[in-house]
């Protein structure tokens, strides 16, 4: 037994069952299927994700490019209500009275078509379906319009207040367009159907604003009406019609709702798309932007085999999966930071567009009185002066009262001329000037003008280049800006006036929105060490009447009349200010380079007092002004100089005058006139007749014959209103007195030079 016992114990251990063996490995037979499994499980998982979120970054990336377009549709179709208002409030006439002044609407018409890039044209089309005038047909040809369909849906349907045609084929242009149609109002306010206002849109317009979006996000970008009808779309494409096909899902999609997505397959090319839709704001209007499902499909698989490359063991899938996201991060904080910059671009845009809207407003508001006013104060003027000259040794009572009387009328000129200054209608005198020179000159005035208490030092640049500018404009804006400085410093200061060459670069140029272009500029900055500005202060500064003195100080044109000039002799104004710590105004105005081309500036010189003419040898001078009262009193000035006077009130009477009495020397007319001929055109016609004729213009209003872009014309002589007896008679002695070296040649060049430009409609 014991034998047994032991032979047992010294026998060899057993070999592992199948059993054990199949326990022990079953780890490594799982981690074998595990290496093989476990991956595929994991990627199968991050494709079905990736699917899911690329999809999802797609239709994200569609909805944002939807926002631009969907925003910027609705700024377009925002402006083309406010053209179509304004047309309609400026329009709001009989039929009759808009065939008579055909001319005048349509010049306004076109100005206001001109000034918006959308817009191709504007029709104001009568209730019988004729249109009345156009922005760029004149004169309009025998049209009906009344088998247009937008037409008859306007006319058919009382409720129906606008209307957004499909696109169509000009009759009268190669062109294409879609049309915002309105209702024109009646001037009783009735609800009878009175025509339509119609803004025509440039299709082209839309497709090159598309052509910007970035291509990745869509592959179709389009305005679309409810019914199917496409206004525009990018790409370009022939196979693509004006109108979806009947069986399109899109068109009972947007009929359902207002916004949304869906997937559709086009009956155009076949290829399936995901579409974003939103419809515009009073239209029945869509911005649609798509994507081809296939192109998201593609996007996916790439980025599938970014993760079969680099990543079948799940750790590095992981880790692409983890750069992926990181990278997918930074590209949609890029996209947002280059979609907030866009969004800040627009706002300065915007801005600016409001600021010129602003100023065109105030222009055409200034254009409109300033001829009248001008007329009001110069007989205004010219009486007191008269009245003054006829006071009575003694009376200093009645003396008193009239010069009150003439020096409010001052006042009420220079508000008007300010006026006009900003509103960029004043007439310049550009001559080729030295800043240094013009600053020196003004020492003695400015330290007259701001007082003993505040210092006045200039720093003058040595080989400053000269600029084309009126000198007077240009003193008078330096004067205003040096009593701004001085009440910024009611307990004394510094005033610095500082000269400078400089250029303005194309980073600066953007900055500022299109209010400057990059270039060589001359600086003319002027810095107090005032109480200086706040932000929304110099938001407001150049505003006309705004003002941060109390009432009843200062009218709040001063800045803006500087704004004004700068701004039509071609430069640049900027602010530099904080409050407490003093304000810097820094004035760019451009460089001239050819100094041939402008008469140089010399400083003024005392004039002497005007000389009447000789008794022996009275001068004739034709008087053509229609306004009696300014008339009368021009008349009776030059007569009491010791002038011959003829006058009449237009232009074909002042003709048959010049050929009556040859031996007239000067003919003194105003511009602007009735019965069909302008203050030019009788000059023009006068010195054909009678080369060696002395003519002098008088105008209260800039935008006519003989000034163009702001510029006095070459070679012309203006007298503007409102003027005093004074200033008539010197400017007439002025004139008859100079040395005409070659009349003869002068007259001929004058002619010469108007046969070669072009001449502006709005200013005939």
């Amino acid at each position: 037994m014991a034998l047994a016992k032991t032979a047992k114990k010294s026998a060899p251990e057993d070999p592992i069952s199948s059993r054990d063996m199949a326990h022990a490995t079953r780890p490594l037979r799982l981690l074998v299927a595990a290496s093989i499994l476990f991956p595929i499980i994991i990627f199968a998982l991050a494709a079905w994700l990736g699917y899911r979120q690329q999809f999802a970054e797609s239709t994200a990336r569609l909805e944002r490019t939807l926002d631009v377009v969907y925003e910027h549709a609705t700024k377009v179709f925002e402006t083309l209500d406010l053209a179509a208002r304004y047309t309609d409030e400026m329009v709001n006439v009989a039929d009759p009275e808009i065939r008579a002044r055909e001319r005048d609407f349509s010049q306004r018409l076109r100005v206001l078509a001109n000034s918006m890039p959308q817009l191709l044209d504007i029709w104001v089309i009568g209730a019988d379906g004729k249109p009345l005038v156009s922005g760029t047909v004149f004169p309009m040809p025998a049209l009906d319009l009344s088998d247009r369909d937008y037409f008859k849906m306007l006319k058919d349907n009382p409720n129906l207040l606008l209307h957004v045609s499909e696109v169509l084929d000009s009759r009268i242009q190669d062109l294409r367009f879609f049309a915002y149609n309105k209702r024109r109002s009646t001037a009783s306010g009735a609800p009878d159907f009175n025509g339509l206002t119609t803004i025509s849109a440039r299709p082209e317009y839309f497709s090159q604003f598309y052509s910007t979006l970035p291509r990745r996000d869509s592959d179709i970008v389009q305005l679309i009406r409810a019914d199917g009808a496409v206004l525009t779309r990018f790409p370009l494409d022939a196979r693509f019609p004006r109108r979806l096909p009947g069986n399109s899902p899109l068109i009972p999609a947007m009929q359902e709702n207002n916004s949304g997505l869906i997937y559709a397959v086009s009956p155009l090319d076949g290829a399936e798309r995901i579409f974003a839709y939103r419809r515009l704001a009073n239209v029945d209007v869509f911005a649609m932007v798509g994507i081809n499902r296939q192109t998201v499909i593609t996007e996916w698989l790439i980025n599938m085999s970014r993760h079969l490359i680099f990543g079948v063991p799940a750790t590095i899938a992981l880790f692409i999966l983890s750069l992926i996201a990181l990278r997918r991060t930074r590209n949609a904080a890029l996209a947002l930071a280059r979609l907030q910059q866009e969004v800040a671009r627009r706002e300065r845009t915007e801005l600016a567009l409001r600021q010129s809207q602003k100023m065109e407003a105030v222009g055409r508001l200034t254009g409109g009185i300033a001829h009248d006013f001008n007329n009001l104060l110069t007989a205004i003027l010219g009486n007191v002066d008269l009245a003054l000259r006829r006071v009575p040794e003694g009376d200093d009572r009645l003396r008193r009262t009239l010069n009150s009387a003439r020096q409010a009328s001052q006042r009420a000129a220079t508000l008007i001329q300010r006026l006009l200054a900003y509103s960029r209608q004043h007439p310049l005198e550009e001559k080729a000037v030295d800043l240094n020179r013009l600053v020196q000159g003004m020492s003695e005035l400015l330290r007259r003008s701001i007082g003993e208490s505040i210092t006045v030092e200039t720093v003058l640049a040595g080989g400053l280049w000269k600029t084309a500018i009126d000198p007077n404009q240009l003193e008078n804006a330096i004067l205003n800006l040096a009593i701004n400085a001085r009440d910024a410093m009611p307990e004394g200061g510094t005033l610095t006036i500082e000269t400078a060459n400089t250029y303005l670069d194309e980073a600066y140029a953007a900055a500022q929105g299109g209010d400057v272009e990059a270039g060589q500029y001359v600086l003319l900055a002027i810095t107090d060490s005032g109480t200086g500005m706040t932000k929304d202060v110099i938001d407001r500064a150049f505003e006309p009447f705004f003002t941060t003195k109390p009432t009843g100080v200062g009218t709040g044109l001063g800045l803006s009349m500087v704004y004004g000039f700068v701004k039509q002799s071609g430069g640049h104004i900027k602010i530099y200010s904080e409050a407490g710590e003093g304000t810097t105004i820094k004035l760019y105005l451009l460089r001239l380079t050819d100094e041939s081309q402008v008469e140089p500036w010399l400083p003024s010189e005392p004039e002497p007092a005007a000389s009447p003419a000789s008794e022996s040898l009275k001068e004739t001078i034709l008087l053509v002004e229609d306004d009696e009262e300014v008339n009368r009193f021009s008349t009776e000035v030059l007569r009491d100089e010791g002038y011959d006077v003829i006058s009449t009130y237009e232009g074909q009477s002042a003709l048959r005058l010049l050929d009556a009495n040859p031996h007239i020397k000067m003919l003194f007319t105003d511009v602007v006139l009735p019965g069909g001929m302008n203050g030019r055109q009788i000059a023009d016609e006068a010195r054909r007749r009678r080369p060696d004729l002395k003519v002098l213009f008088a105008t209260g209003y800039t935008r006519n014959a003989i000034i163009h872009q702001g510029r006095l014309d070459a070679d012309v002589d203006l007298l503007t209103k409102p003027f005093t007896a004074d200033d008539l008679a010197k400017k007439i002695r002025q004139i008859l007195d100079a040395d005409s070296k070659d009349p003869v040649a002068r007259a001929s060049a004058v002619l010469d030079r108007m046969a070669e430009k072009p001449r502006d409609p709005d200013e005939s």
